[in-house]
């Protein structure tokens, strides 16, 4: 195992930058792989379309992606005493009717009393959960994903200003999203279409799945100024038997493990964790799992060679971690240039290729 790097010495105000809001991407390029891909692999960083992707690559190399797929999680309803209701569900709990879900009210509803949503169906209020019981737990009186999926709405990110249409419900998920439950879309998959795909294969590049469940705690703001006392949101996620074993057999063969987005790195980072903190032999632990792992810089990667990445918010728990995987002056470098080359930013915006930082080996 490697030797632990220092704890980071960092404050939230490390991870600040001055985006001009028109870098805010309110919608997605005309074509998947038509954004622009900022390849940070080298010494110098290089301005490329993100179709060029796999030429980046070699035979052997094995993407991992994040297979989640994005519900229509946001609602709009009506209390029985008639005060307007906004809701966002964070998590459908499997094989139930019940969700746990953000409800914005102009007073917060009891337990017992009744919400009609959409003018279509009613959800009773069981009661608060999640942390420091910040959600609210609800009946819906059928199958969620099926009652979202005809009623709801695309979960936009607060930063994208416009309703959700039809554009979004096609664009806010990825080619192979398959297992319902983010709320979130893990974005850097968004940019790969069938051409991207077939090219990759043609050239020898592996690819796997795992599934992390993207939560609205993704855009959640860190509220201390040090890193260390920020408590991060916890996720469901999996990684396969067939996953794991893909990624033990590129390593042994020499190959890179690429994560698409932070989502799939966090995921596998964390399932590394658990196989050492149980002490096996293999380098993941396989199975579902709630993983709240928070990356910054001094953390220790063990699988994920490079990350392909979109650009991130200001002092966000994800400008901490792409900092730890590349180094944090060469990332704070590197988004200065997205900025003078005025790269779009955030979830419809454009792409970053980061390989991981080495770290000499202590003498």
């Amino acid at each position: 195992m490697p030797a632990a790097r220092a704890p980071s010495a960092h404050t939230v105000a490390d991870f600040d930058f001055d985006l001009p809001p028109e870098l805010i991407a309110q919608h997605p390029a005309p074509e998947r792989s038509g954004s622009r891909l900022l390849d940070a692999t080298g010494a110098t960083a290089v301005d490329r379309v993100f179709r060029e992707l796999p030429g980046l690559l070699d035979a052997g190399d094995l993407l991992v992606f994040n297979n989640t797929r994005v519900i229509k999680a946001r609602l709009y309803g009506v209390k029985a005493t008639g005060g307007s209701v906004e809701a966002l569900v964070e998590r459908v709990l499997p094989g139930t009717q019940e969700v746990w879900m953000h409800l914005r009210a102009s007073k917060s509803p009891k337990p017992g009393s009744r919400v009609r949503f959409a003018d279509a169906f009613d959800a009773e209020v069981l009661g608060r959960c999640g942390p420091d019981n910040g959600l609210f737990h609800l009946r819906l009186g059928g199958d969620p994903f099926a009652l979202l999926e005809a009623h709801g709405h695309v979960p936009l990110p607060p930063y994208i200003a416009h309703a959700d249409d039809a554009d979004d419900v096609r664009r806010y998920q990825t080619v192979f999203a398959a297992e319902p439950g983010a709320v979130a879309a893990p974005t850097a998959a968004l940019h790969f279409d069938a051409g991207v795909l077939a090219a990759l294969a043609e050239r020898g590049v592996g690819t796997a799945e795992v599934t992390l469940h993207v939560g609205a705690g993704t855009f959640q703001p860190v509220r201390v100024d040090r890193i260390a006392d920020h408590k991060m949101h916890s996720e469901w996620c999996q990684v396969s038997p067939a996953t794991a074993a893909r990624i033990a057999a590129t390593k042994a063969a020499g190959g890179r493990v690429l994560a698409v987005g932070t989502t799939t790195l966090r995921t596998l980072e964390s399932a590394a964790v658990a196989a050492r903190q149980a002490g096996l032999a293999a380098l993941l632990q396989t199975g579902a799992r709630e993983t709240d792992i928070f990356i910054t810089p001094g953390f220790e990667f063990q699988v994920v060679d490079r990350l392909l990445t979109n650009f991130h918010l200001p002092r966000s728990t994800l400008m901490m971690l792409v900092s730890a995987f590349a180094g944090h002056e060469r990332v704070m470098s590197l988004y200065r240039h997205a900025i003078a080359a005025r790269y779009r930013f955030f979830s419809y915006g454009d792409a970053m290729l980061l390989q991981r930082e080495t770290i000499p080996a202590p003498c």
